[in-house]
């Protein structure tokens, strides 16, 4: 199961902002977020919304209100 955890850079380690538990070993995937994380998650889900908002299929709902 994937699980996100948030987390910040202090003297050049990676300290997670909630207390999980890793087994040693585990392995990880570290994305690195740019200093205005507020437009990259506006990015991201608009990517997300337009993939689910603009789309033929829900042509038919705005026909149903005409009616």
């Amino acid at each position: 199961m994937l699980q996100t955890v948030c987390g910040v850079v202090h003297n050049g380690k990676v300290e997670l902002s909630e207390q999980v538990h890793l087994p040693e070993g585990a392995k990880l995937l570290v994305t690195l977020l740019p200093e205005d994380e507020r437009q990259f998650w506006l990015q991201a889900g608009q990517k997300s919304l337009s993939a689910v908002w603009d789309n033929v299929e829900d042509d038919v709902y705005a026909q149903l209100l005409e009616i």
